[in-house]
């Protein structure tokens, strides 16, 4: 299929992206829009979101936690007021979590890392769910990780979490393909930006080594010894999105370079 008729199968199509202000989901959410997608974000990050608002304004945005159940509600009533529909939901929003071994993490930093990675994605799901069936079609994309397929040393939160995406991934593409609702999860090796960088150095704090030691680890770890880019997320998502991927359901897709292990 040529990239025009990969244009106008996705012309016209209404996605909701959370987390959209930055990072992958800002790549996502510019991928969609050049594809003819209109694209609705949130964010909870207002620096970020006055960033969009100057570089993206074509792109609708509102600020949402999508642990918090009133402001995921908000979300989706103003989107589907403004899109006046629901295609796609991309279910972005992620935090790393703690960085260190089990016993040193307290329990409101595990509760805070699963509310935002897994009970947000359920929470817009089951707003997204009503209006697609109503449709007979849609597609929601989660976002997994590498972590949800291999375990991750000192993360225990964020891995268990991921996993936890991939069951309910696997299980919402079995409830809803009767009704033409495709659902996968997409699981990134490291991605380059800020975010692995933090990662990157807490994980060398609580290892007592230095920075660039966990990176080149992290290299190390899979077999194209490199790190991924938004863009390549987003164009996977994209694919998902057109006549393309039309038959691709309950999957869990790595976009890593092939990780190997996730250790030391």
């Amino acid at each position: 299929m040529t990239d025009t008729a990969k244009k106008s199968s996705l012309q016209g199509q209404r996605a909701i992206v959370t987390a959209g202000a930055s990072g992958i989901g800002l790549a996502i959410a510019r991928t969609l829009y050049a594809a003819g997608v209109r694209v609705q974000v949130c964010d909870n990050d207002a620096a970020a979101m006055a960033a969009l608002s100057e570089s993206d304004p074509q792109i609708d945005a509102c600020m949402a936690d999508v642990a918090d159940e009133a402001q995921v509600d908000n979300l989706f009533d103003q989107a589907l007021a403004r899109l006046g529909g629901l295609d796609i939901l991309i279910n972005n929003a992620g935090v790393a979590g703690p960085t260190g071994p089990v016993e040193s993490c307290e329990p409101q930093a595990w509760r805070r890392t699963l509310a935002i990675n897994l009970d947000g994605q359920y929470l817009c799901a089951r707003r997204a769910v009503p209006v697609m069936k109503r449709a007979g079609r849609g597609l929601i994309v989660n976002m997994s990780s590498s972590a949800g397929l291999l375990g991750f040393p000192l993360r225990a939160p964020y891995a268990a979490s991921k996993w936890a995406v991939i069951g309910l991934t696997k299980t919402l593409a079995m409830e809803l393909g009767p009704w033409g609702i495709r659902v996968n999860a997409i699981c990134p090796g490291s991605v380059e930006g800020p975010r692995i960088d933090r990662v990157i150095a807490a994980d060398a704090a609580a290892r007592g080594v230095e920075a660039q030691q966990v990176r080149d680890s992290y290299l190390r770890q899979t077999s194209m010894r490199t790190f991924v880019s938004p863009e390549d997320i987003a164009n996977m998502v994209r694919f998902l999105c057109s006549d393309d991927g039309r038959r691709i359901s309950g999957q869990a897709l790595s976009i890593d370079g092939h990780t190997e292990s996730l250790g030391m």
